[in-house]
């Protein structure tokens, strides 16, 4: 089993990049991340994101090539400094997804135009805003939902709350 090494800090770029995009390609292999510390709801989103263990840069050597091992043979490794921080992340992405389940007036205003079959140029005129905004509104239900085309959006509107988003305002 390949185990890649990703140091979290990559200048510029952080290494939950590399960890999106090697789930995006089905990359086989394991993946540690090496870090001085992450924030609670990174550490999160990197095990999310496919990432087998967490290693803090500042751990003996001797726990490096135990994380090694055991991230080769399928285990998680993660040090329990870092545990914390991992069920700290969980809870405030549990806060937050409660938060983002309601939807803003304009969201509601702009699904319901999306039901009615119209182009974004076409919700824009109905509802007196830019293209732009319309677009931007768009990504903000993708992200709620977790979808990424409008019919996604559509089905999981219809499947998981028709109760409170397609209900009337």
């Amino acid at each position: 089993m390949d185990v890649v090494l990703l140091d979290f800090d990559l200048g510029d770029e952080q290494g939950s990049s590399f960890l999106e995009e090697a789930r995006r390609r089905r990359f086989p292999g394991r993946i540690l991340m090496v870090t001085a510390g992450m924030g609670d709801t990174v550490t999160l989103r990197a095990f999310e994101s496919g990432a087998s263990g967490i290693f803090l840069k500042h751990s003996p050597p001797a726990q490096l090539i135990e994380a090694i091992h055991k991230i080769a043979n399928g285990e998680m490794w993660l040090d329990s400094r870092a545990v914390r921080s991992l069920v700290a992340g969980a809870q405030v992405k549990s806060e937050t997804e409660e938060a983002a389940q309601a939807l803003t007036p304009r969201e509601r205003n702009v699904l319901k135009a999306v039901f009615e079959g119209l182009t974004n140029k076409e919700i824009a005129a109905n509802l007196q805003i830019s293209e732009s905004l319309v677009k931007a509104v768009m990504q903000q239900l993708f992200d709620k939902t977790g979808v990424r085309t409008r019919s996604q959006l559509v089905r999981i509107a219809i499947e998981q709350h028709a109760g409170d988003w397609l209900a009337e305002s």
